[in-house]
C-alpha cells in the first residue's frame, strides 16, 4: 500500500513540473490601448508575456503603457 502511494505521489509530482514547464513556452497576441486605438505588439511568447505585462512597453515617445496579452 505504502508502495503505491509514493508511486501515485511521484507520478504527480512529475506530471506538475512538466506541465508548468510547458507553459513557459506559450505564446500570444499582445497589445497596448491609446485613446486613437489599440497598437499591436503582435506574438509574444514565454517570459516576454510576464515582462511586458509586468513592466507595460514604452513607445518611441517615452510613455509607458500597460500592455495586454491573450491566447489567439
Amino acid at each position: 500500500m505504502k508502495k503505491n502511494t509514493l508511486l501515485y505521489f511521484a507520478i504527480v509530482i512529475i506530471n506538475v513540473v512538466l506541465l508548468s514547464a510547458c507553459g513557459k513556452n506559450k505564446c500570444h497576441e499582445c497589445h497596448y490601448d491609446t485613446p486613437n486605438g489599440i497598437v499591436e505588439l503582435g506574438e509574444q511568447c514565454g517570459d516576454d508575456i510576464e515582462t511586458l505585462e509586468a513592466n507595460g512597453y514604452t513607445d518611441s515617445s517615452g510613455t509607458n503603457h500597460e500592455v495586454h496579452c491573450h491566447e489567439h
